[in-house]
């Protein structure tokens, strides 16, 4: 049991998450109790998400972290897709049921690398540290390119861009450059607990697995109380997995040819969509926050039949 669990954590965080949303959801007598673990969880994720890239950098060395080719290409080709979805939406002016789909769509493009990319990507054979550099390049840029590209979506949508940097900045920061800053000095400077995380196998991995259950009943909370119709919600989450599916193949096609097929995929098909979900549903229309939702299940379930596959490997080279 125990070695099937291991096998099938991502599935499993997902499923779990899924039962007790239902759970709390379904039975009246657990209002107080869902009422309240909303709110717990809330605040627990950021700090377990934290502590996932904590544990992550510990095992990155830093003098091997730079820019390298692959990172510009991959930035450049997101860029790219942004571009392809946004000149429509500007010059074609769509009604409001078909915008708020390519909204969602877009968000799915635009937003940063996951700050949990580097710890797949490890697991699938990838280099972790040029994935680390990677996601914190993808996080920063995005600052800059949110401000400047959400005003064009939505006319009455003000943002100033100072405000809006430096709150996104912000979270950047809290969310990958803190734990990084922090594992640079336990690795330097506090060697004995630096060993002791580094001899609990998988750590990062297990506590990222723990993100997934909040993240899965959170994204299914927003898909049930979504103010809209189920053909649309239906159409938003296809549009969201076919955004996935190309976005995956095109980093590992890309990344193919430069040697570098795991990272270019993770680091393009992989997205921090709650940093999405939250800038859309601050600056767009609530309902394209489904689309990032929706996102967050496919790419994990590819994550799932990526890492079933390398394992597979494994075994049959074993």
């Amino acid at each position: 049991m125990l070695k099937f669990l291991k096998n099938w954590t991502l599935p499993f965080s997902m499923l779990t998450g899924t039962v007790l949303y239902l759970l709390f959801a379904s039975v009246p007598q657990l209002d107080a109790a869902a009422s309240f673990f909303d709110g717990f969880l809330q605040k627990l994720l950021p700090v377990v998400m934290f502590m996932v890239l904590f544990t992550n950098f510990c095992k990155a060395d830093f003098h091997k972290m730079r820019l390298l080719r692959w990172h510009v290409v991959l930035f450049l080709l997101q860029l790219v897709l942004m571009a392809l979805l946004l000149v429509p939406m500007l010059w074609l002016h769509p009604e409001a049921e078909r915008l708020v789909v390519m909204e969602a769509v877009l968000m799915c493009v635009i937003c940063p690398c996951a700050a949990a990319a580097p710890v797949v990507a490890s697991k699938l054979g990838g280099q972790l540290e040029a994935m680390t550099t990677y996601s914190c390049l993808s996080n920063l840029l995005t600052a800059f390119i949110i401000p400047s590209a959400l005003p064009l979506v939505d006319l009455s949508t003000h943002i100033s861009f100072g405000a809006a940097f430096f709150s996104i900045l912000q979270r950047v920061v809290m969310v990958l450059i803190g734990p990084m800053l922090l594992a640079y000095f336990v690795k330097h400077w506090c060697h004995r607990l630096h060993a002791w995380l580094l001899s609990m196998d998988d750590l990062s991995f297990y506590l990222w697995a723990c993100c997934l259950a909040i993240v899965t009943g959170t994204t299914l909370k927003h898909i049930l109380h979504a103010q809209t119709t189920g053909p649309v919600l239906l159409l938003i989450a296809l549009s969201a997995l076919l955004c996935c599916l190309v976005q995956f193949a095109l980093g590992r096609a890309l990344g193919r040819s430069m040697g570098v097929q795991v990272e270019c995929g993770q680091g393009l098909g992989q997205k921090n969509t709650a940093f999405a979900i939250w800038i859309a549903s601050a600056y767009l229309n609530p309902l394209s926050t489904v689309g990032p939702g929706c996102y967050i299940l496919w790419q994990n379930i590819v994550n799932s039949w990526q890492l079933w596959k390398y394992r597979l490997k494994g075994e049959r080279r074993a």
